[in-house]
């Protein structure tokens, strides 16, 4: 950056996972002078009923610009379709506001999606972490079209980065590989207040000096109408093992009203004395959480990514997560009670992993946040593997070759497509 004034990076933040992995990222943005942090927070963020996580970003010491409400209600696929709809309206609105340089999007929300949208049709240049990933539902959709939309990115894994090039993005738009969660992982003081998880929501009182659980399960929403059926394998298989749990309520997708329905009957039919379900989380807590937790069981992708960071073993149920990179931390197994309890104690019994780095090193964070400084926004994208091939002009004749070898009118890509970190 040439210029005095500090270059506007609006970050969008949408749920507790989605703010816990960007927070690092938050820290360094903003401090650094060239940089201005803008925060609009939308999604569960700003609903009471999920715990008001956006009280955690302002406690953490973070202005909020933006509230901005665009979850309908009922947790159908209709109601999702018609929310990113509200998020586009309002996104826009906000975005016009704010009037920011850059908008700093991270993972596969379909609320991201809809600020990706508004981005791109205001002709804001948007930056996206965590594109390129493989995984099952909607969510896979919804991060692919976020980068082809996006103009730079910042991939988690070395394979991510190589399917975004697959995927015709240019390696100059790849700033860095590894996802900012590392950072805190890395970072992180593992004592927790048994009163963080005891304090808060309901049930049992668990002991954290000895072997508990830790379960997540969202719906799966191209599975719509089969999570209750799911959940309820999981449950039945936890009430087999009778080991200490802390469950977490799953997020605001299609069928969690399902989820929520039967983990509460569960509760009142079988009244466990080894259960404690909590809403919410600050992301240290939760983190904190997820490393002393004996065994992991869901499909929350933090399973995939965070657990690996503290060899916390997973048991990772159903196919949410299909086709995401895992290391040798995760177990996955079909939604079947049995199989769910078999695989709880082969992980009891095997005890720690080493610790993995496959999403990142713990350095990530200010890599992000220095690529801001130095990139060159630009609007208009034009992808890679359009000018691998011979391109031909209205007078019919080729430009010279490319790096790749093959030929390229003289001009093309234009001059402010060849935008990249300096």
């Amino acid at each position: 950056m040439t210029s005095n004034t500090p270059r506007k990076v609006c970050a969008v933040l949408v749920d507790r996972a989605n703010y816990g992995r960007l927070k690092p990222v938050l820290s360094e943005i903003k401090s650094r002078p060239e940089l201005q942090l803008q925060l609009v927070a939308t999604g569960t963020m700003v609903l009471q009923r999920f715990g008001y996580p956006v009280a955690v970003v302002k406690a953490d010491g973070y202005q909020v610009d933006s509230e901005i409400h665009i979850e309908l209600e009922g947790s159908t696929p209709a109601t999702m379709a018609k929310s990113v709809g509200f998020g586009i309206v309002e996104f826009a609105s906000e975005f016009q506001r704010l009037q920011p340089d850059l908008v700093l999007l991270i993972g596969d929300r379909y609320e991201a999606l809809a600020a990706a949208i508004a981005a791109a049709y205001m002709n804001i240049c948007i930056v996206h972490i965590q594109g390129g990933e493989v995984s099952g539902s909607i969510d896979e959709s919804a991060r692919h079209a976020i980068t082809k939309m996006a103009h730079f990115h910042f991939p988690s894994t070395a394979r991510a980065a190589e399917y975004l090039q697959r995927m015709g993005e240019r390696p100059d738009s790849i700033l860095g590989v590894g996802c900012p969660s590392s950072d805190i992982a890395r970072q992180l003081d593992l004592e927790l207040d048994p009163q963080v998880v005891n304090g808060t929501g309901s049930g049992a009182q668990i002991d954290l000096s000895k072997p508990f659980l830790l379960v997540m399960f969202h719906p799966t929403t191209t599975s719509y109408g089969g999570e209750q059926s799911q959940i309820e394998e999981v449950l039945t298989a936890l009430g087999s093992v009778r080991l200490p749990t802390v469950m977490l309520w799953p997020n605001i997708d299609a069928g969690s009203d399902r989820i929520s329905k039967s983990i509460r009957v569960f509760r009142d039919r079988v009244s466990p004395d080894w259960l404690r379900t909590i809403t919410n989380l600050p992301p240290e807590d939760y983190l904190r959480l997820l490393a002393k937790a004996s065994s992991a069981v869901g499909n929350s992708s933090s399973f995939v990514r965070d657990a690996g960071y503290f060899g916390t073993p997973v048991v990772l149920v159903g196919d949410r997560q299909e086709g995401r990179e895992t290391d040798v931390h995760v177990i996955p197994v079909e939604p079947v009670a049995d199989e769910i309890a078999r695989v709880i104690a082969y992980q009891m019994a095997h005890g720690r992993y080493a610790p993995s780095t496959l999403y990142g090193h713990g350095r990530v964070a200010e890599q992000i946040a220095e690529q801001l400084v130095m990139l060159r926004p630009y609007i208009q994208k034009r992808l890679d593997y359009i000018y691998d091939k011979e391109l031909v002009n209205a007078n019919g004749n080729t430009g010279s070759w490319n790096r790749h070898g093959a030929k390229r009118v003289e001009g093309y890509p234009p001059q402010e497509y060849r935008a990249s970190a300096r």
